[in-house]
């Protein structure tokens, strides 16, 4: 295979220490950083000048194709806007609609520097075929709800392993497949029991709801005689290949077993704060050693895809909530935008950072902005004052997807007219 690289030159580069810089990519991977500038060639080369180059950023926690219900049903608690609105719609949803509304957020993630990102929904093969067309990276898994009848059960099993069969480490290894049991409430302890058995046995990675409402840990108290966590360890549910989105209402007994258990936590602050949720006890998850990463949940609840929003409200939340302004600094929440939103992923090893070795899935962001002048701390700026439109450049597996915020990948005008239409056409079947 012919080598293809790029330089990204005289850049300001997010790291263990922040430092002026270029970077030479090959292929899919990072193979040089040096302190050096202009004096390298490549096939593409990048003036990195009054731009920070930082990893892409990870959405541990996304449904994509609801970027076709964004704006459908705004203020309302989460049960009403679930059975009164979004589940309605659902039930017209068909692979076409799925694939358009995904086509829509990849575009959406891309010019707002996400790289990579977690995501639960339906026709999950035509929404692989969306993630193959954007060059971006995705784990995803089919939403399985069974609501304890046994064929239901039986039908979501079928349909999550023809999506692994077909689906899993496609598109040059970007996709990867996950099991997605809904949450303790919808599925019932033999659909929860049977995704530990499998996932087990298959190495994959599971992706589930948890604790996200109040209500949610009442409905679980009722039904199975503890709190969401405590019922999941009871059932052996509980391991390092969990991530678990929301988990906003918890007891210290629950902090202390997603602890033991290595279990990875999903913050997603704004649909927590706009579905009236609740505050998750990040900060005090984060001093008890768990892994907590960030995800932006779907577009019908937040209601965009922009991680760089993500990050200053995760911080900002937690700082209000705990009447501590020093908790969640930058550095921090840069970090579970990145690194630790990696390791929920289980590809640390991989993204997440900077390094020599690493795939090469990066964002440049213009710092000749007002907003972002004067240029004085690269991390603070990223945090408090960046947006995803001050994203520049988008890289993903040495692939360039933006470029001075032209997209070098997919129709952005026939992708939206598309989405509109699909949009329109699923609200007049529901």
């Amino acid at each position: 295979m012919e080598t293809k690289s790029i330089l990204i030159d005289n850049v300001t580069i997010l790291g263990d220490e922040i430092k002026k810089g270029s970077v030479i990519v090959e292929n899919d991977k990072i193979v040089e950083i040096t302190e050096k500038t202009g004096s390298h060639s490549a096939d593409e080369i990048i003036n990195g000048e009054k731009k920070v180059l930082m990893p892409g950023l990870v959405n541990t926690h996304t449904h994509l194709s609801m970027t076709l219900m964004r704006g459908l049903a705004d203020d309302l608690p989460l049960d009403t806007w679930l059975n009164d609105h979004i589940w309605p719609v659902e039930a017209n949803l068909t692979g076409d609609y799925c694939y358009a509304g995904a086509l829509l957020a990849c575009i959406e993630m891309i010019k707002s520097g996400t790289t990579a990102f977690n995501d639960m929904y339906f026709f999950m093969d035509d929404v692989a075929k969306a993630v193959d067309n954007s060059g971006l990276r995705g784990m995803l898994s089919h939403g399985m709800i069974d609501l304890g009848d046994e064929e239901k059960r039986k039908a979501e099993f079928r349909e999550t392993m023809r999506i692994i069969e077909k689906c899993h480490d496609t598109a040059d290894g970007r996709i990867k497949v996950a099991f997605g049991p809904h949450a303790p409430y919808t599925c019932s302890t033999e659909l929860l029991k049977e995704v530990r058995e499998k996932a087990s046995k298959l190495g994959l990675k599971i992706h589930i709801h948890v604790a996200e409402t109040e209500f949610e840990v009442g409905q679980v108290k009722e039904s199975y005689g503890a709190r969401p966590f405590e019922y999941l360890d009871e059932i052996g549910f509980l391991a390092d290949d969990v991530i678990a989105a929301h988990a906003v209402w918890l007891s210290d007994k629950e902090i202390k077993i997603i602890k033991e258990n290595n279990v990875k936590l999903s913050h997603n602050p704004t649909s927590n704060m706009k579905l009236a949720s609740g505050i998750s006890p990040v900060s005090k998850l984060i001093e008890s050693g768990v892994n907590v990463s960030l995800g932006t949940d779907g577009a019908a609840s937040n209601n965009n895809l922009d991680l760089f929003e993500e990050m200053k409200l995760a911080a900002l939340l937690q700082k209000v909530n705990t009447g501590d302004s020093t908790v969640l600094p930058a550095e921090k929440v840069l970090e579970m935008a990145t690194i630790d939103a990696a390791a929920a992923l289980g590809l640390e090893n991989e993204i997440g950072s900077i390094e020599v070795g690493k795939k090469a899935d990066l964002v440049l962001v213009d710092m000749k902005t007002p907003s972002l002048t004067p240029f004085r701390h690269p991390v603070s700026h990223v945090v408090y004052a960046a947006n995803g439109g001050d994203v520049d450049t988008v890289i993903c597996n040495g692939e360039i997807l933006m470029r001075n915020k032209v997209l070098e990948v997919l129709d952005e005008a026939e992708v939206i007219q598309l989405a509109e239409g699909a949009a329109e056409e699923l609200l007049s079947k529901s």
